[in-house]
């Protein structure tokens, strides 16, 4: 009820100050539904522009031979994993719990009508776990096996492990939770890329004669503008995890996030 106090204020002056019926309640009920779902969809506009951050920093900060093969990687993440979470990742994470394993149902999003923009912004972050592989082996993999890492994190592992936590599996039955995806996004996109980064080694040139060779990046203006583009669209991955337009939590949720990241810097 605290989450329509304010609407109602708002209806309420505009109508004179007349009280609302029954059938005006109704309609205030699926406005604030609404504004949910725009706050949703620009929350998940605003993770998506977080790809471009992406290709920006690992682009600027390696070397410019390597520019093309990281600005597809990241292309080809967003692009593939938007249709592979649409055909399977997201009736895995958030269909009928088989077991408190996996989703057994929700595929291509049939009976799902309702879930739509939820779909969407649960797609960007699907493909954000699966970029975090993609800086960690910048300059060391070639595109057609890590398109292969690509499907496997973004069509089985990271639906998997949504479903232990977000999607009713056995680790939310055991009272574990993640507001934003620390653990079900960063988490399992940094194991992915501590496993691929120790089958692939260092970079060519990193290392020789027992010294480490620093590898400049080519455009750090690029990497900087990157950086923003990042923290920019933090704010949507953050805030926008409440899921509710009208969540008296956001600007805290905002504030920690423009602190936080301030302190870092």
């Amino acid at each position: 009820m605290k989450k329509m106090t304010g609407l109602f204020a708002l209806l309420f002056l505009f109508s004179g100050g007349h009280v609302l019926a029954a059938g005006d309640a109704s309609e205030v009920a699926a406005l604030s539904a609404s504004m949910d779902t725009v706050w949703i969809m620009i929350a998940a506009f605003l993770v998506f522009f977080m790809h471009a951050g992406f290709a920006m920093v690992e682009t600027g900060f390696t070397r410019s031979k390597n520019a093309l093969n990281i600005l597809m990687k990241n292309l080809l993440t967003m692009s593939i994993g938007a249709v592979l979470y649409f055909i399977v990742g997201y009736g895995l994470m958030f269909g009928s719990s088989a077991g408190g394993f996996i989703g057994s149902d929700g595929f291509l999003l049939f009976g799902q009508s309702d879930n739509i923009g939820f779909f969407v912004f649960q797609a960007v972050f699907a493909a954000t776990c699966a970029t975090i592989i993609s800086g960690a082996v910048a300059e060391r993999m070639k595109l057609i096996s890590y398109i292969a890492v690509t499907v496997v994190m973004i069509g089985f592992v990271y639906p998997v492990v949504g479903h232990w936590i977000w999607g009713g599996g056995w680790l939310s039955e055991l009272g574990f939770t993640d507001f934003a995806g620390s653990t079900v996004v960063h988490m399992t996109g940094a194991l992915g890329a501590v496993v691929a980064v120790a089958f692939l080694g260092g970079r060519l040139g990193k290392y020789s004669n027992g010294k480490v060779n620093v590898i400049q990046g080519h455009n750090i203006p690029l990497g900087a503008l990157g950086v923003f583009i990042l923290w920019f669209g933090w704010f949507g991955f953050n805030a926008g995890s409440t899921l509710s337009a009208s969540d008296a939590l956001i600007p805290t949720i905002v504030a920690t996030t423009l602190l936080s990241a301030s302190s870092v810097v």
